[in-house]
């Protein structure tokens, strides 16, 4: 069985992000996208060459699920208007295009928006990028935090802690609060702090009693028209764009086992260690035995998150 690396459609305005296809959806207003989640996946902001079949569909799956998920809980609208691959016109498969059927559990219909360009990123754990710059200054992005902490501690508080949005193969750059607030304005930056902080603690919360933490995520942010309120955009709290821990296996002071693509990234810092990939593009194949792992690892994840 073969993954989704790409698609062709008869639609217009076609690009590629690390994982989505991207179209735009002709109807009566113009402001529709057409999102597809192929089975791409990135490490260190490179788009490896081997897909992971049936991931795409995962993706959808969980992220659906935590967009519906946000609406319902009042918190702030998204860019879900629906994920019915029958509202895509006829016209767009052509032959030798990516079929209807393919589509089928893949894909978002959405709203436009101006994309805010901040990754909203929230962290209640110590870990990753946040860890390497603690050690070396004892704060995140601008955040102090107590002295002591060890890798993978619970914070007393999740904090919130804006980063660059880079283009494709360029790595996005953790900045403070108030450098975001230059870029995109105060006010802005206020409001995109406490709904990310509102959607990470009730995730958070509806995790724990599933048996998992969300160590962190990211989320990204749009403005449609003229509603100065941020739209929710991209996806939501999945394997992609969060760490996700087994609760049961939790123990401060190591790394934790993941429902994530950690465990791609670890594979791949093998690789570094040895001297046969230096984190630039090309990524380097990734085994069969590998991407069956890293697949069970999202799948787990969707099945415990969606209970």
């Amino acid at each position: 069985m073969q993954g989704l690396f790409e698609t062709r459609l008869n639609l217009p305005g076609p690009r590629r992000g690390k994982v989505r296809d991207v179209y735009e959806l002709p109807d009566d207003t113009g402001e529709r996208l057409l999102i597809v989640a192929t089975d791409r996946i990135s490490a260190f902001d490179v788009v490896m060459p081997t897909a992971i079949v049936g991931k795409g569909r995962v993706l959808t799956r969980l992220s659906t699920f935590w967009l519906r998920f946000i609406e319902q809980a009042g918190i702030c609208r998204t860019h879900l208007i629906s994920e019915d691959v029958g509202q895509v016109p006829d016209a767009a498969f052509g032959t030798g295009g990516t079929p209807r059927d393919v589509l089928a559990e893949r894909i978002t219909i959405a709203r436009r928006a101006r994309v805010i360009p901040i990754e909203c990123v929230v962290r209640g754990y110590l870990e990753g990028s946040g860890w390497k710059e603690y050690q070396a200054s004892g704060s995140v992005c601008g955040v102090q935090l107590p002295s002591g902490l060890k890798q993978c501690d619970k914070l007393p508080q999740p904090i919130f802690t804006p980063a660059t949005k880079e283009e494709q193969g360029r790595h996005d750059e953790n900045i403070s609060f108030e450098r975001a607030s230059t870029l995109v304005g105060g006010p802005l930056m206020e409001r995109l702090r406490e709904v990310s902080l509102q959607i990470y603690n009730k995730a958070a919360d509806h995790a724990a009693a599933r048996g998992v933490i969300i160590a962190d995520t990211k989320f990204e942010f749009g403005l449609e028209g003229d509603n100065p309120e941020p739209m929710l955009v991209d996806e939501a709290l999945t394997p992609d764009s969060s760490r996700f821990w087994p609760a049961a296996d939790y123990q401060p002071g190591r790394a934790q086992r993941s429902f994530d693509k950690q465990y791609l990234r670890e594979y791949l810092e093998t690789l570094v260690a040895k001297g046969e990939w230096n984190k630039q593009a090309p990524g380097p194949v990734i085994p069969e035995s590998v991407a069956k792992a890293t697949l069970q690892k999202y799948e787990e994840a969707a099945e415990r998150l969606m209970r």
